[in-house]
């Protein structure tokens, strides 16, 4: 024992110094042998503090008082964090729940254990998390009555999309938003029968047609303005004008041309690709005279193909978290759907998360006890199992959200969900955003309210018509000036999931946007579209048409409208008590597949 000591006393001595006093030594080594710590910690912790209130003095027999008090305090802080992961929880919904699980050996948020233990039961919530049956987590019989092509799950596609977040360079960033206006120059080359794009920063005495991304001048707006006329500044790539930004004017009686029929002018938002017409006369902005509306998407392919059974119409119900509301975890919206399914048996269900959502009142503050794989599993995948053995010819499809704390990616784009979390031939899950067919029926769905972003940051310059485009009738009780037919024009016209850069500041923590990974949000990429298990070919005829159906939550109000060649389907969110019931006629002749596909937005009783 002395022989310990004596080392310990040496180790202070060399890490305090040789001049230091006995007494002090000596309630050096009893902080240590009561913290089974070497005096070189001890001195680490006691410069540390030493840091803290100032500058470095000689050590006193206070100093190391004061040590063995925070060491103390760090002790007690660590155990009650233990406490907490051990699933003892605190809170008005957790109590007796963590002591029931304890008394079956140990809480199933713990380590192994020995004496099988189910999942704990909230009474309160309305189901017995432990009454699940195993066959729900492999049952894989029967199979679905509609053709389903999506994405690719292989390795390389998981990689791809399972990226790391912020380690991209700044260059990379650039060269992305550069690409992105490089390439929408083109498309606008090739529509307008223009020879050559201009600078909007150069001196010219001709009217020049010019491509660049809106941007807000910080210095004309201070705070969280909205984009208006005199903060617009219009950003070209370094191949067309060194990327300069340059203040954006309009001619008092400035034109718009090749836009719909009725819609009276252009709405703006940062990052938003424009194409405009007019010049620089050098008073320091480019004065625009024309807005040349962007190359519309093309209508999509008519051809519908037959499915395994022969057939080719199918229905599907749309779904959008959160399922439960802020105010308690009982997810009574979800049941009750549920029990819907199980009687109009659709022949696909898509599911839009947030699932387990990160933002609920009692999962921020952890009052659960159950870990959300655990809820997930019990809530979701053994009622959806329980469905699809009620329905033998039925899919379902599932797209997460940034919110889920299921996932381990809370960026957007975001890749698929694990498979940990449940494996089943007919349940797909799908990325975020997601592009996929159901017997050669286009869809894109995402579970970013992108819709709401764009209402808040849209600018609209009413401008007088040219040349507009003349589309079929619109729809009963549809005007040409239609504020959410508006809004989901602007993504398929941006041809991006997400066009807004940057995200809006008060909106800034709904979402964390990935930039470089930004080719992943394009509404028609080229190699998207893979074959799952049918043996068809991949239908290249898509790759530049607009989607059939864009299913778009959001907060605002739900709806169905026709957006030009496409069926743009707001079902809202499912704590709304609403969800959409899309039905798709089988026959194959001539027309786009709009013209089949009719859409309902329904109620769920709660």
């Amino acid at each position: 024992m002395a022989s310990a000591t004596d080392a310990i006393s040496s180790d202070v001595r060399k890490h305090f110094g040789t001049d230091i006093e006995e007494d002090i030594v000596s309630e050096c080594v009893k902080v240590c042998q009561a913290n089974n710590m070497s005096g070189q910690d001890l001195f680490f912790k006691w410069e540390a503090m030493r840091y803290n209130r100032g500058p470095t003095a000689p050590v006193t027999v206070q100093d190391i008082h004061d040590v063995r008090a925070q060491i103390q305090r760090d002790v007690k802080r660590s155990s009650v964090a233990k406490k907490f992961t051990r699933g003892s929880l605190s809170g008005p919904q957790s109590r007796g729940f963590a002591a029931s699980a304890n008394r079956a050996g140990r809480s199933n948020l713990g380590g192994p254990t020995t004496t099988p233990v189910k999942p704990v039961v909230r009474a309160q919530d309305g189901f017995d998390l432990g009454s699940r049956s195993e066959k729900n987590f492999g049952s894989d019989g029967g199979s679905s009555r509609v053709t389903f092509l999506g994405p690719s799950a292989d390795d390389a596609a998981r990689r791809k999309g399972s990226y790391r977040y912020m380690y991209e360079k700044v260059s990379e960033r650039s060269e992305v938003l550069d690409d992105r206006i490089d390439h929408f120059g083109e498309l606008v080359k090739d529509y307008y029968n223009v020879e050559e794009l201009g600078d909007p920063a150069a001196v010219t005495e001709e009217d020049v047609v010019v491509v660049g991304r809106i941007v807000m001048d910080a210095e004309s707006s201070s705070g969280p303005v909205k984009l208006n006329e005199a903060s617009l500044m219009l950003e070209s790539s370094r191949m067309m004008g060194s990327g300069a930004r340059i203040p954006l004017r309009f001619d008092p009686d400035v034109k718009m041309r090749k836009g719909k029929q009725g819609s009276r002018g252009q709405g703006f938002f940062p990052g938003a690709i424009v194409a405009l017409k007019g010049k620089n006369g050098g008073g320091g902005s480019f004065l625009a005279t024309e807005i040349l509306s962007l190359p519309p998407l093309e209508s999509p392919s008519p051809t519908l193909i037959k499915s395994e059974t022969g057939e080719t119409d199918f229905s599907m119900h749309i779904a959008c978290g959160p399922f439960t509301p802020d105010g308690d975890l009982q997810f009574r919206h979800l049941q009750n759907l549920i029990a819907k399914l199980k009687v109009a048996k659709p022949d696909v269900v898509l599911l839009v998360g947030p699932f387990i959502d990160a933002s609920h009142p009692s999962i921020k503050v952890g009052d659960i006890d159950s870990t959300p794989e655990e809820m997930f599993r019990t809530l979701f995948w053994s009622r959806l199992s329980e469905f699809l053995d009620s329905s033998p010819s039925s899919c379902v499809l599932l797209v997460p959200s940034t919110r889920d704390i299921l996932s381990h990616h809370a960026v957007f784009p975001q890749p698929q969900l694990a498979n940990l979390l449940g494996t089943h031939s007919r349940v797909h899950m799908l990325p975020n955003p997601a592009r996929f067919t159901l017997n050669r029926v286009h869809f894109a769905a995402s579970s970013v309210d992108v819709l709401f972003h764009l209402r808040k940051e849209e600018f609209f310059k009413q401008a007088t018509e040219i040349e507009p485009l003349v589309g079929a009738a619109d729809p009963e009780g549809q005007t040409p000036s239609d504020a959410m037919v508006n809004l989901c024009r602007h993504v398929l016209q941006q041809r991006s999931f997400y066009p807004i850069f940057p995200v809006p500041l008060d909106l800034a923590h709904e979402l964390n946007l990935d930039v470089t990974h930004s080719d992943m949000l394009y509404l028609t990429p080229q190699d998207d579209i893979s074959e799952e298990g049918s043996g068809d070919a991949k239908d290249p005829s898509k790759a530049r048409c607009a989607p059939d159906v864009l299913i778009v939550p959001s907060r605002l109000k739900h709806f169905s409208k026709v957006v030009d060649h496409t069926i743009a389907v707001n079902p809202s969110f499912l704590t709304k008590s609403t969800y959409a019931v899309l039905q798709c006629a089988g026959h194959t002749g001539p027309g786009p597949a709009k013209d089949r596909i009719k859409v309902e937005i329904e109620r769920v009783e709660v």
